[in-house]
């Protein structure tokens, strides 16, 4: 069994995501989505989707963008 690096649980079905040459033990998509997803700058939620970035920033969906300052973006369809 190996434990999840997010949540500690130790777990029979875990998975290992790498990115960037880092491996990570997960134990739920969730436990992934905390560790790997960004942040919207905006209304800090994670970010699951496609999103948008402008900057260096990254927001979940165009309408955060445009609270943020960035009228020009729009969502990916």
């Amino acid at each position: 069994m190996a434990t999840c690096d997010t949540c500690g649980n130790e777990y029979d079905k875990t998975f290992t995501i790498t990115r960037n040459g880092q491996s990570a033990v997960f134990d739920s998509f969730e436990c992934a989505i905390t560790a790997l997803a960004p942040v919207c700058t905006h209304c800090s939620c994670r970010i699951v989707g496609h999103g948008v970035e402008a900057r260096g920033d990254f927001f979940c969906c165009a309408h955060c963008a445009h609270e943020a300052g960035f009228p020009a973006l729009v969502d990916h369809v």
